[in-house]
Order: C-alpha cells, then structure tokens, then sequence
C-alpha cells in the first residue's frame, strides 16, 4: 500500500490553446488536472510512494484518469468506481492584463456523490506515513465535506500526518455551507497547514490586514497571520503560506513563509517572468513542501524546496509538475539561468 496519500477529484481539464479565448479556435486541449491528484503525480516524481483516494465512473474517461496517474507511478488501487460522471474544469489562459479564467463542470460527479463509509480508511492507511487534503473537495458538496472529515479522523486515528492545503474556491461554495463552518472542523485534525495569501481569511475567517489587492506584499503581516493561525489551531505543528506578487499573468514574485515551533522563515524570493501556465502552481507548492519535510531535516531547506519546485511548475503546460528532485535541487542551489544542459 502507499505510504503517501491524497484524497480528491482528478478532472477532465479542457483549454483553449495557447492564448486563446474560448473557441477563438473549434478546439479544446484535453487533458487531466486537479489540486489532490496533482500533489499524488508531484510526490511520484519525487520518488515517493504515493498513492491517490478518489471516486471515478466505470467508463473510458474514468479509464482514462485512472491511466494517466498510473503512467506516472500513482498507486489508484484506492480509487472507488462508482458514479456517473468524471468532474471538468475549463482553462482560458490570461496574457499580460488578461487574467486566466476557469470554468468548473463537476456537479454531480463521481466524488460529489461519494458519502461516507464508502471508502475503507482502515485498509486505506495500514502502512501509510501521510495524508493529504485540501479546501477543494469540501467545498464541492455536503457528502464531500462529510466524507472528507471522516478522512481526516481516520488518519488521525491511524497515527498518520495530514496536511491541507486551504485552497478557498468561491465558485465551489454552493450547498450552504461557509468554508469557515466546514474548514474550521476539518483543520482541528491538520498537522501541517498549506495556503495562498487569502485562504487563510476565506477559509478559516483568520482575519489580519493582509491586502493582497496592489500585488505587493508586506512579509510582517504574514508572520502576524501564521502566528495567529497556529493560535486558533493548537494542534497544528506548520503552517506554510506562499506569497505571490501578481504584476500580470505573465510576470509573478514568487517566495513562501513557514511557521513552527521554532519561529518564522522567509523563502528566497524569485521572478518568474513568461509564466507559461500558474494552474497547479499551489499545488506544486504543497507537494514538495511533503516532500521537502520528508527529505531535509532543515526546516529552511524544506521550504527552499517547495519554493524552488513551484517556480519551476510556472515553466510547464498542465496541471502536473513534471519535474524531478535534482532539477529542483538545482535551482534551489542557486542556478537559474535556464543555459542548455549538454
């Protein structure tokens, strides 16, 4: 069985290409994505023993998925078959003041339907060393949320460390239910918290005068902020908060911070300019923060790492971080100058 684990939807990703708007050109990129499924790819890459939870149909698209994260060495023998329906989000990429939009399509798929006691945490986490989650599959239904706050006690209870990336999508907030009222619950059982520079307030409802608006970044209110967030979760050992610097679609500062037990750390900051796709860059983020947890004993390494590998997701088309610890390893050392290798 996997010893690294994450429980989610893996969708049917559908872009315009390159630049374009929707059906500029009679075209669609197809291709399969999601914030869990891609941290399973990301942790394979990294040689890891990983593993995906999810629900898909018994049909060819399911089929398809289930391929896709094979061919990548994810282990999917925990993945239920059931339902009808494989989840879809729609890309249109931004350039320059343009931003990128997403359309999601994944009402009533396989994992909204999916309720608790469907899944055998027990057989799941037997030999398992970590389990990951995020914001996103409790947002998507009120089945979801339940079933994903049976997840989380089950790992607890198992004795395996969870991680969750926050990850507030407003658009998926549709069945009652704030992500504070559910996500408060959920994160009493998190190890090690994840999040962008606003899921904190929209998840949690942990306000501190954070303005993300202007693009630039006031570091001392972040470290205000993941003290506060340890504060109101006592049981949370880390939490990490990328800080992204959104100049355009095309141009982003890049760094991250990390509170424990030990203080606050702040990344190298890097600029990333001709961003080629920043969809599954949190992910990238989360992913190899696991990973990089796993590897260093330095905390200041691990989270060099995880930056390192997403600034590096913002160079590649897809959802998947196809990149490897070496490669990661040497930009986090201090090369990236993107000369050609010979």
């Amino acid at each position: 069985m996997a010893q690294y684990l994450s429980f989610g939807e893996i969708m049917l990703r559908l872009k315009s290409p390159a630049n374009e708007r929707f059906f500029q050109s009679p075209a669609l990129e197809a291709t399969f994505g999601g914030g869990e499924a891609n941290v399973a790819v990301a942790l394979a890459n990294y040689g890891l023993d990983s593993g995906f939870v999810s629900a898909l149909p018994a049909n060819d698209i399911g089929e398809a998925a289930i391929r896709e994260l094979r061919g990548f060495g994810v282990d999917t023998s925990h993945v239920a078959r059931q339902g009808d329906r494989v989840g879809i989000y729609f890309l249109e990429t931004g350039a320059n003041q343009r931003p990128s939009k997403v359309i999601y399509d994944r009402a009533r798929s396989s994992i909204c339907q999916a309720q608790p006691g469907d899944f055998d945490w027990e057989a799941i986490f037997d030999g398992a060393r970590w389990f990951h989650i995020t914001g996103i599959t409790p947002a998507l239904s009120q089945s979801a949320a339940d079933l994903s706050l049976e997840a989380v006690q089950a790992a607890r209870a198992a004795g395996v460390r969870v991680s969750c990336d926050f990850n507030f999508r407003g658009k998926l907030w549709k069945y009652g239910k704030s992500a504070p009222e559910v996500m408060g619950e959920l994160v009493k059982f998190v190890d090690v918290g994840i999040a962008n520079e606003e899921d904190c307030q929209k998840s949690l409802g942990i306000e501190v005068d954070v303005d993300v608006s202007s693009g630039e970044l006031d570091t001392a209110k972040y470290e205000a902020l993941s003290a506060r967030v340890l504060e109101v979760f006592p049981d949370m050992s880390t939490i990490a908060i990328t800080l992204r610097e959104s100049h355009s679609a095309d141009r982003n500062g890049w760094s991250a911070c990390l509170r424990d037990a030990d203080g606050f750390r702040l990344s190298r900051r890097y600029e990333i300019t001709d961003i080629i796709d920043r969809v599954g860059g949190g992910d990238s983020f989360a992913s190899a923060l696991i990973a990089g947890l796993v590897r260093y004993t330095d905390r200041q390494e691990s989270l060099e790492f995880a930056v390192a590998a997403s600034c590096l997701k913002h160079s590649i088309s897809g959802d998947f971080n196809r990149v490897s610890v070496p490669e990661v390893e040497q930009l986090m050392r201090g090369s990236g100058s993107g000369r050609v290798q010979r």
